[in-house]
């Protein structure tokens, strides 16, 4: 069954197509990561006021934080390895999110949050450098990574645990003042129309 799976994706020269250029646009934009983040970190930014963060102490969940994130990825995966059309449309979402990100942070300078507590992740560090990225800011990563789990996940209880990961991942980092509220707000909306654009143009016929 699964080397039929990946077959039929394969002999499919639009899904092919999909699958290379998509994977690429990924290697691409991985590469690139690092280096923007370290421009943007020397960049001068502005420090926002706000209301929510000032009212919740800054408390370090970082483990929460990728205990759920990274248990959310293995479990994408797999269901990609089962079902080749799932990894086909995340490359593809999670890269329009990867570039939308790229222009919204590198079009709205911010500072970090006060009382901000540092989010290091081994695993993803080799994708910043390496270094301490504070200024990742607007709008959130992890917060629109596991909606876009939410939305190439095709179980219903697959999706229930991907929707409320996001949730509770909103919540943590706002708990470690990672991100501004609007970073975390922003998320869902950017998340729901790229995938709403990118299922309307690339997969309204696969």
């Amino acid at each position: 069954m699964l080397k039929r799976n990946w077959r039929a994706v394969w002999d499919s020269s639009s899904q092919r197509s999909l699958m290379i250029t998509g994977s690429a646009l990924i290697a691409i934009i991985l590469f690139i990561l690092p280096f923007f983040f370290q421009a943007i970190e020397r960049r001068q930014g502005v420090q926002l006021h706000d209301f929510l963060l000032a009212r919740l102490p800054a408390i370090n969940v970082s483990n929460y934080i990728f205990i759920i994130i990274w248990g959310m990825g293995l479990l994408t995966l797999a269901r990609a390895i089962q079902k080749p059309a799932i990894y086909v449309k995340y490359i593809w979402l999670y890269g329009a999110i990867c570039v939308t990100r790229l222009l919204t942070i590198a079009l709205i300078p911010l500072d970090a949050p006060a009382k901000l507590v540092e989010l290091v992740d081994p695993l993803t560090g080799i994708f910043y450098g390496h270094a301490t990225i504070t200024k990742d800011l607007f709008f959130s990563g992890h917060v629109s990574t596991l909606l876009t789990m939410y939305y190439c996940l095709d179980k219903k209880w697959d999706k229930t645990m991907a929707l409320t990961s996001a949730f509770i991942v909103g919540v943590l980092l706002l708990i470690q003042h990672v991100h501004y509220t609007i970073d975390v707000l922003a998320a869902p909306v950017f998340a729901f129309l790229l995938n709403k654009i990118v299922t309307s143009t690339l997969f309204a016929t696969n």
